[in-house]
């Protein structure tokens, strides 16, 4: 994969590395506008969304005669990004957890990730809210699970985790990127739901119906809350159905993503039986 010309970078001190090496924390994200994705399938999978790829870090030696990572690079030449060789210390230097596939991506934060109005859903739309989720695995495996179940979309409403932290892409396994995802205040989102006839059932301990009872066959919108304290009083009004899950134990609630896996599958459910299965994915004007 190497250029005769191209240097591979030993030390750890060099500018472009630090550079990214800062975007673990969110701050630098946030002023940088970029974020860091590794992994060959995570990468990929942004390179599927239209991502724009920065820069990426490579290390020939994980790359070696690998067919799919042979082609990665590849696409990634051919999609501009900057392709930067560098040793297997350098590269762990940027790297989250001991993954040795030998990529580590720069890549631009999208600009529509706060323009709801720009998203169109179809017409029996499936949309997953969180309101305030802090923990970024927990927003990285709803994400995954919506994508499973064909979901138009997720929307993060009084955003707290960070969807450009490593953990959420990594829970996700890349479908952050494929994904339609959008983020507001609750107030806004709700709005927005309103705006298109989406009917808006919410997931809480002390709900008004059992999950299984409730329609989620024409256009819907789940809502979960955050992992302490549950959904605020934006969700709260006559126009909203709240569900809950039965808990025969002693806990009284699930996971919130498990809770979104439920409720997304009781949907598929429900809208196969009723003859409108199938992908429900939104687009971009």
């Amino acid at each position: 994969m190497s250029q005769p010309d191209d240097p591979i970078i030993t030390s750890l001190h060099n500018p472009r590395l630090l550079a990214a090496a800062a975007l673990r924390e969110r701050r630098a994200r946030t002023r940088a506008g970029r974020f860091l994705v590794d992994g060959e399938r995570e990468i990929g999978r942004a390179l599927d969304g239209g991502f724009a790829l920065v820069e990426v870090f490579v290390d020939p030696v994980a790359v070696g005669a690998d067919p799919s990572r042979r082609a990665l690079v590849e696409r990634l030449r051919a999609a501009g990004a900057s392709i930067i060789q560098v040793s297997p210390g350098a590269l762990a230097r940027v790297a989250f957890g001991d993954r040795s596939e030998g990529f580590v991506a720069v890549v631009a934060a999208p600009a529509d990730s706060a323009d709801l109005e720009g998203l169109e859903l179809p017409p029996n739309a499936l949309v997953v809210v969180l309101e305030r989720l802090e923990k970024p695995g927990n927003v990285g495996a709803v994400l995954r699970t919506a994508d499973g179940a064909g979901a138009s979309a997720v929307v993060l409403a009084d955003q707290v985790a960070d969807p450009w932290n490593a953990n959420t892409i990594r829970a996700s396994l890349g479908t952050v990127f494929t994904l339609p995802l959008r983020t507001g205040s609750s107030a806004a989102v709700r709005a927005w739901l309103a705006r298109h006839g989406l009917r808006i059932v919410a997931a809480r301990v002390d709900g008004e119906v059992d999950y299984d009872a409730a329609d989620l066959t024409g256009p819907t919108a789940i809502v979960l809350g955050s992992e302490a304290h549950g959904l605020t009083g934006a969700w709260s009004d006559d126009e909203v159905l709240s569900v809950r899950l039965p808990m025969l134990g002693r806990a009284d609630s699930l996971n919130v993503s498990a809770t979104a896996a439920v409720l997304c599958y009781e949907a598929r459910r429900q809208r196969r039986q009723a003859g409108s299965d199938g992908r429900t994915g939104a687009g971009n004007d």
